[in-house]
């Protein structure tokens, strides 16, 4: 698993590269705020079959993210989805809040 920086990441977003952006928490810290396009994958029971769905296409470019670098959340999804043959999945290990810290566009869900 690679891990990016908040910067490559913005890259990828602004560049609109096909990239799958997918925030492992559960949903209601999605539902206060999430990056830009992101989509809510948390892990628990089910999330083989939650990450297959939400990301059919095993060798698309995805992006885990959780809340900040002592979150255990996203390295685990990535192992999972590595596990599970995805080719190309990146963690941004900084996280969420790194990204509004940084006072980067964000959205919410209510």
């Amino acid at each position: 698993m690679k891990t990016i920086t908040r910067d490559e990441l913005k890259g990828m977003i602004d560049r609109g590269d096909d990239v799958a952006v997918v925030e492992t928490l559960d949903e209601k810290y999605f539902r206060k705020f999430h990056l830009p396009g992101a989509i809510n994958v948390p892990p628990g029971d089910g999330f083989d079959e939650r990450i297959r769905q939400a990301v059919p296409d095993k060798d698309k470019p995805v992006v885990v993210y959780c809340m900040d670098e002592a979150c255990d959340a996203s390295p685990k999804a990535a192992r999972s989805m590595e596990d599970l043959g995805y080719t190309n999945v990146m963690d941004y290990a900084a996280g969420k809040m790194d990204w509004k810290n940084a006072d980067l566009p964000i959205e919410n869900s209510h």
